[in-house]
């Protein structure tokens, strides 16, 4: 299974304040996949993570309960819980980080898309 639970595509956010459309051919086994350092010219070479991981903790029918888990070099060093609420479509409290944050409502995506 993909990360973010599907394959998505969008804007290339890796160096901040610039945006463009990544290479078609980078999306899915770099971008969708994590651990793009090295492989791709764009990558931040001071980025602390090199790929996010998530899981849905409980589904209430209201909320979703995720954890996430940052990773550099195939081992996590940051970690923490997510609330999404269902009536609002946001988490609450958004993450500080907005590109955490637009992975979360990505994965969320696909996991109410594979659940409905």
């Amino acid at each position: 299974m993909l990360p973010l639970g599907d394959q998505w595509a969008g804007v290339c956010r890796a160096v901040p304040g610039e945006n463009c459309a990544p290479d078609e051919t980078a999306v899915r086994p770099l971008c969708n996949l994590g651990y793009a350092r090295g492989q791709c010219r764009r990558f931040p070479a001071e980025a602390a993570a090199d790929a996010v991981r998530f899981t849905i903790r409980h589904d209430d029918g209201r909320s979703l309960h995720l954890y996430y888990v940052l990773e550099r070099d195939h081992h996590p060093f940051a970690h923490g819980p997510l609330e999404y609420s269902l009536p609002a479509a946001a988490l609450t409290p958004a993450p500080s980080d907005p590109v955490l944050n637009r992975q979360a409502e990505a994965y969320v995506a696909s996991y109410l898309r594979r659940k409905s």
